[in-house]
């Protein structure tokens, strides 16, 4: 069955939601239907479908003693069918622990698409989303829900397109550490004396490294300690509130599809090794509103110094990102692996730092573990 055929696919939560006269739905025997229309027709009055509104209504249309139906009935209401219920395993729940060695078994693709009817793992992912007859509520769900792959599921199609989604780790710290170096550098010179603009002469004057005063040195270390800081409080909100936008996420495939490249990918195939990095293009666009803020905010000297403090822990927290899932580590590492695949595995409103839990315990949102 391809994408476009597939009938609207909801969660008993989305039924749950049109309990109302105005907006009317209940469910039987696997499907969705909307009777608000019908309520008026009801040859046994409005009063007894409004008690069942956003219910499931199976038993109480077999129960002869409450409203015996006859078979033009069933006939009647599947005039009125507008989706059906989805279904699907429960991978994530409350008892989940993480094992020392976690090595989850692969999915049987053909199986996984056979009883969710949502992302066949044998085909391009991205388009699949794009054209899906899902509700929101199904989507996060099933999105939330990992599945397990040893080779990259494909995003794309075409192959260029595809390559610019997959990130070896190694790639982070070859480009964004000579990045941070370079303003680290910049920062301490520009706290002795003034420098040329970076696009009007971008190189430095290493030949005065040893005419540097120690209190150069001194300020550009608290920038670049205020900087670690910052990271760690940035990952945290834009874990939270920007890749968990789940809440606000409006119900259209635009925008699950923009969800799903961001971070549902993430959730669904948790443990694709190419994709536990971010590419560099896209760290770029995130991060240059926060860079151009702090140039704003901050002296020159300051904000080099803070950004590069803040580049360099983002080379540790995406590093340390993929040492969590596929890395054998030291203890503090393995206490802090427990913890987030705990987020994925276990309960992902909860357990946002991936660095430390520092923002978990303001914020009230630690997972026990």
């Amino acid at each position: 069955m391809s994408a476009t055929k597939r009938i609207r696919i909801y969660t008993a939560e989305d039924v749950a939601t049109h309990n109302q006269a105005s907006s009317c739905w209940i469910s039987h025997a696997g499907k969705v239907y909307d009777v608000s229309n019908f309520l008026n027709d009801h040859p046994g009055g409005d009063d007894l479908i409004l008690q069942y509104a956003g219910k499931d209504v199976e038993e109480i249309m077999k129960d002869k003693l409450e409203h015996e139906h006859s078979d033009s009935a069933y006939s009647m209401l599947d005039e009125y069918v507008i989706g059906r219920l989805g279904t699907g395993d429960s991978i994530v729940r409350d008892d989940w622990e993480a094992p020392d060695d976690f090595h989850p078994e692969e999915t049987d693709t053909a199986k996984d698409y056979e009883k969710n009817t949502f992302l066949d793992l044998r085909k391009p992912l991205l388009r699949q989303v794009w054209e899906s007859d899902w509700s929101k509520s199904y989507y996060l769900q099933q999105i939330h829900q990992p599945r397990h792959l040893h080779e990259s599921a494909r995003l794309f199609g075409p192959d260029i397109l595809e390559m610019c989604t997959r990130t070896e780790w190694y790639v982070v710290p070859l480009f964004w550490l000579p990045i941070s170096a370079y303003l680290s550098l910049r920062s301490i010179f520009q706290f002795t004396g003034p420098l040329p603009n970076f696009f009007d002469n971008p190189a430095l004057p290493l030949s005065a490294w040893h005419l540097i005063p120690v209190d150069s040195v001194f300020k550009f270390l608290t920038c670049f300690s205020t900087g670690i800081l910052i990271w760690t409080f940035l990952e945290y909100t834009m874990h939270r509130f920007l890749f968990h936008i789940d809440n606000w996420l409006p119900d259209k495939p635009l925008f699950l599809m923009l969800h799903f490249l961001g971070h549902g990918v993430h959730h669904y195939l948790p443990m694709d090794r190419l994709r536990l990095v971010m590419p560099p293009p896209l760290f770029i666009i995130l991060e240059t509103p926060f860079t151009q803020l702090a140039h704003k905010i901050f002296p020159v000297a300051v904000a080099n110094g803070i950004i590069a403090g803040a580049f360099f822990m983002y080379v540790g927290y995406d590093c340390m990102h993929y040492a969590l899932h596929h890395t054998k580590l030291p203890q503090y590492m393995k206490e802090m692996k427990k913890y987030h695949l705990a987020h994925h595995y276990k309960n992902f409103e909860l357990g946002y730092g991936v660095t430390s839990k520092i923002w978990d315990y303001v914020f009230n949102t630690v997972l026990p573990v």
